[in-house]
Parts: C-alpha cells; sequence; structure tokens
C-alpha cells in the first residue's frame, strides 16, 4: 500500500485528530491484501517458499520488500504480508510459523522478551536476543541502520523550556502530552519508565500509526507537547523538530535485525544478510523519504535501491 493511500486509510480510521484513540485491530493476517512486487526473474533454482511480513510502519514495508526481492532472485517464492500491526499481533503469528522473515529492531525485540535484560549496547543486544528469542526464531546479523523510539518536540517548546535531553522535561508543566502508540504504555521507555529513569509524568494520547502524519500533526498542533517518531523519519528535519537526548539509556539501539522462522535456510540467510550489510542509517532516511516526500511505492523503492547496490 502507497505512503498516500496508508494516510487517507489513517485519516478515515481515526475520523482526524479529533478522535484519538486506540483502533482495533482485528486480524490483519486474515484480512490483509497481499502485494506484490517487481517481476523478477528467478536465480540458483528453485528454493521454496517463504513469507515475508512487514509491522504497520511505512518504513518497515520498505525493508521488508527488500529482503522480498532479493529471495525472488535467490529463487525463493514469497508471498507479502505487510502492514499487519505490531509485535502483539505479528511475533505469535512468526512463532506459529505464519510469517518467515520480518524485519525488527533489536532493542526493543530484546525487551519484549525479556523485560529484566541489561544489555545496552548494540553487540550486547545481538548477544541477547540469541538467547531469550522463541525455539524455532531466529535472528541474523544486524543493519548499521537503526530506527529508533525517541521523545521529540518542536523548536518552539524545547526553546520555552530549555529543552535538550529527556530530564529537562521535567522544566515544563506536569503532566506532558506524548502522542504514540497504545502499546507504549507498557514499553520500558513509556511513562513508568521515563518517570523512572527521569521524574517525568506523562499523559498517553494514544495516535495509532507508529510515528505517521498524525502523530506528526498531533505535536505540530499543539494537542501535545511530545511525540514518539522514528529516528529515521525525514518529517523530523523538515519540520525542525528537536528530538530530545537520553543520556540513561532508556531507549535502546534499534539497529535493523531480521527475525527469521526455521525454513529461512542458509541460502534465504545469506540473501537477506547481504541487503543488511549495505543499509546504513543514511541510507535508510533516503528511502523513508522516497516514500513520504515522493510517495513511491516500496516495490519500487526497493528495486530502485537494490539495483544501486548490486543486489538486483
Amino acid at each position: 500500500m502507497s505512503l498516500s493511500r496508508r494516510r487517507l486509510t489513517q485519516l478515515a480510521a481515526v475520523g482526524g485528530l479529533g478522535v484519538l484513540a486506540g483502533c482495533a485491530s482485528g486480524d490483519p493476517l486474515g484480512t490483509a491484501q497481499p502485494t506484490t512486487g517487481p517481476a523478477t526473474t528467478a536465480a540458483g533454482g528453485g528454493g521454496g517458499s517463504l513469507t515475508v511480513g512487514s509491522q504497520q510502519y511505512y518504513s518497515n514495508e520498505i525493508i521488508a520488500e527488500l529482503y522480498a526481492q532479493v529471495l525472488e532472485k535467490a529463487g525463493f517464492s514469497v508471498s507479502r504480508q505487510y502492514q499487519i500491526g505490531q509485535r502483539e499481533i505479528y511475533l505469535p503469528e512468526l512463532e506459529s510459523g505464519k510469517i518467515d522473515v520480518i524485519p525488527e529492531y533489536s532493542g526493543n525485540l530484546m525487551q519484549y522478551y525479556d523485560k529484566a535484560a541489561t544489555a545496552t549496547d548494540p553487540a550486547e543486544i545481538t548477544a541477547t536476543l540469541a538467547k531469550v528469542l522463541p525455539a524455532g526464531l531466529r535472528a541474523l546479523k544486524p543493519a548499521e541502520a537503526s530506527d529508533q523510539d525517541s521523545y521529540t518536540v518542536t523548536q518552539a517548546f524545547a526553546q520555552q523550556h530549555g529543552l535538550s535531553s529527556i530530564g529537562d522535561l521535567t522544566k515544563a508543566p506536569q503532566p506532558l502530552k506524548i502522542a504514540a502508540n497504545s502499546e507504549f504504555a507498557t514499553r520500558p521507555y513509556g511513562p513508568e519508565g521515563v518517570q523512572k529513569a527521569y521524574g517525568v509524568t506523562l499523559e498517553l494520547v494514544p495516535v495509532e500509526d507508529s510515528g505517521g502524519p498524525l502523530t506528526l500533526r498531533a505535536l505540530t498542533d499543539g494537542t501535545v507537547q511530545i511525540a514518539d517518531l522514528y529516528t529515521a523519519d525525514p518529517s523530523i528535519v523538515k519540520n525542525n523538530l528537536v528530538t530530545l537526548q537520553d543520556p540513561e539509556h532508556l531507549i535502546l539501539p534499534q539497529n535493523v535485525t531480521p527475525v527469521v522462522s526455521s525454513k529461512v535456510d542458509d541460502k534465504a540467510a545469506a540473501a537477506i544478510d547481504a541487503v543488511d550489510a549495505k543499509l546504513t542509517a543514511t541510507d535508510l532516511q533516503q528511502l523513508n523519504a522516497k516514500s513520504v516526500d515522493e510517495q513511491a511505492k516500496s516495490a519500487d523503492i526497493a528495486s530502485a535501491w537494490l539495483k544501486e547496490k548490486g543486489l538486483l
């Protein structure tokens, strides 16, 4: 689904910002329309069938499409199940074998499976993931690219209260409103975590578009004072927003990390690894900008990047 279509769908679903409330998600795997990438010629013979999924987040769909196209080039038959919600929905599907490949984000994934985990740097997080993922799942090599949750404010709000770090939010009248997915309420870096780490009191305003245009609008029109935007989102620079520093490492590194089922063999893993070996933070920002600014389709964005990198 193109970004423009998703925006219209999201706007229709919530009825504008007048109703910033959590939406019932239903069963996206049962209703989502499979998407298909550009025609590819299989190389190296048949490699079996794999299902590639994505979160309900345009950037994640682009990464999933990168994986899907290199798997097709490697000779695999690929089904696509994109825009299927957040971890509470897609991880059980991955564990049950309905999905074989999904792009994940290392720190958040680790904390999902082990809320008591103490790893804070990328290498430690990767090692911990190898221990805490359920049987039948494994994490492949992480990319250099990351896309982290953030506490982001407007330039005007930052200047008004002298903000540069999350702890500085205590200078502003409490509680502060933050726009984020409803799952933010239970995340380690959510209201309870930020209260413990920084003494900041938050009120969550649920906006179910994964840091998308509705979340951005809630921030820029003053509905909230803070937004959980992802750091690879080009709208942060475009709107001159301020991402607050996190000296207590409340939000862990979120390197792009493919999580795969036991159906993903060495050949398939090598194809996916080749993508992440070349995917930098700058690359991810540029891929996202093509979706946001040009409203290009994920399949076209992925195909162009893979050809540029010599992977197609």
